[in-house]
């Protein structure tokens, strides 16, 4: 990885699944080319500890080309909202297809494209069409379209859109 500003997400003990789940999420999406997202390197625990020998301390990987490192170490810090992926989605079937992967086995739907997934970890699953809505020129037309968005959980493009354009 060249990348001078790396994510570094702490998990209790995760992290190897969870590096795993997202590889496969990302890979998994509509129009994805093979190799974008993939693990580069695994440092397991050895006998000095403080981890079990052999399990995962450290886990890079890619997503989408994106270097993060995902340590294992211990249940003392927890994610919040405060720090999450924001995901562009250009259709309604990548938004499905996140949002469904991340809130599977675990996960949970939040207010305005948020989720948190099984692990804890926040996303934000947002379609660049509301940024569109959202920044039209017309006051009328984004404040509809925000006031649709803040009615729902997962974001639906169509429903936006209506609302945009409800007179």
């Amino acid at each position: 990885m060249t990348q001078k500003i790396t994510p570094y997400l702490w998990f209790d003990n995760q992290a190897e699944e969870a590096a795993t789940l997202y590889i496969d999420v990302f890979k998994g999406r509509p129009g994805t080319p093979s190799g974008e997202s993939k693990v580069v390197e695994v440092t397991r625990y050895g006998e000095a500890g403080p981890g079990e020998p052999g399990t995962a301390m450290v886990v890079t990987f890619e997503l989408e080309g994106l270097g993060l490192i995902a340590l294992n170490g211990g249940p003392h810090h927890r994610f919040t909202e405060a720090f999450s992926f924001f995901v562009s989605c250009d259709s309604q079937e990548e938004i499905d297809h996140f949002w469904n992967a991340l809130t599977a086995d675990g996960g949970e739907e939040s207010q305005c494209g948020w989720l948190k997934d099984r692990f804890g970890f926040s996303w934000q699953i947002i379609p660049g069409r509301l940024m569109e809505l959202l920044s039209d020129p017309d006051p009328g037309r984004s404040q509809r379209a925000m006031g649709a968005m803040l009615q729902m959980k997962k974001l639906d493009i169509a429903e936006l859109e209506r609302a945009a354009d409800a007179a």
